[in-house]
């Protein structure tokens, strides 16, 4: 190998190993996540709030140093602060807090699966909205996945649920929301970039929810097991997560970070199934990768378009 050809390859290893870490993290931060809920008494409102607020605090300031522009700015511009405001406590909140309920109703692996169909929604949607019809590809995506949506919450029997009714209502739910999320704030991203926007998003959700159910109000039961947890959860499962994942686009395309992401279910999925003993028979597993093979089919779509 020529000294070119090795220049060019490292920033390529890098972008993917820091995508693999981002994806890792998110998973593992899932069935911690479940550890909270189930074993610690922690409730989703709490988690989500603290997430939320300290995380995106933690984005803003990374921005800041960056230096690169005012963080303030946003919130010049009206239609931008509408925006933002959408985002930030429908797109940015939704998306978390049905997540995390979708977890404590159920567990880490089901719901991380389960929130994999947003891709499916997106291209649902886009078609209604354009007036046409699935491509061939599309339609095997959106079988694909109604299949493994079926066997993993039934684990292939029709009479009864693997996991329960509102696990099945909040994951569904989360993948809506993660839809959303990922269509609603295009404008804001292309104009303030990534970690402006989901910094601010993620704080205004954190704020606006904290009067509903302020940070301070809490339950559960607290050792250095659980502090770790929330630390793992607020640090690595989220900011660390999110900035590794954003510095992996500056060497890997969109695309490929988006399929290579999906560690994150399957990091999720092994993890629940062996620390917190997680039931995932033959159905669930196939059901899942069913899932999975959805991004990969509507990936190769988008690269031929």
């Amino acid at each position: 190998m020529n000294s070119q050809s090795a220049v060019i390859l490292f920033p390529r290893a890098k972008g993917i190993i820091l995508v693999l870490i981002a994806a890792t993290f998110w998973g593992v931060s899932g069935t911690v996540a479940q550890y909270l809920f189930h074993q610690q008494g922690f409730s989703t409102n709490w988690l989500v709030v603290i997430r939320l607020i300290f995380s995106g605090v933690g984005l803003l300031l990374i921005a800041q140093k960056a230096g690169k522009q005012n963080i303030w700015s946003i919130w010049k511009n009206k239609r931008d602060i509408v925006r933002l405001l959408v985002f930030g406590i429908i797109g940015m909140f939704g998306v978390q807090y049905t997540y995390f309920a979708a977890i404590e109703h159920g567990n880490a692996a089901s719901a991380t699966v389960l929130q994999y169909i947003a891709p499916v929604i997106i291209v649902c949607f886009l078609c209604i909205r354009r007036k046409v019809l699935p491509t061939k590809h599309e339609m095997i995506a959106i079988l694909l996945a109604l299949a493994g949506t079926f066997l993993l919450v039934t684990s292939g029997n029709f009479k009864t649920l693997s996991i329960s009714g509102q696990a099945v209502f909040w994951g569904i739910l989360s993948a809506f929301a993660l839809a959303f999320y990922t269509l609603y704030p295009g404008s804001l991203l292309s104009k303030w970039g990534s970690l402006l926007t989901v910094g601010w998003g993620m704080t205004v959700g954190g704020i606006g929810f904290s009067f509903i159910h302020p940070p301070w109000v809490f339950q559960g039961h607290w050792s250095l097991t659980s502090f770790l947890a929330v630390i793992f959860v607020v640090f690595f499962g989220t900011l660390i997560a999110f900035f590794c994942y954003m510095e992996s686009l500056k060497y890997i395309s969109a695309s490929e970070a988006s399929l290579l992401a999906c560690v994150e279910p399957l990091s999720a999925a092994f993890l629940a199934v062996a620390w917190l003993h997680v039931s995932f028979g033959p159905a669930e597993w196939i059901g899942s990768f069913s899932i999975i093979a959805t991004i990969f089919i509507l990936s190769k779509v988008k690269s031929t378009k």
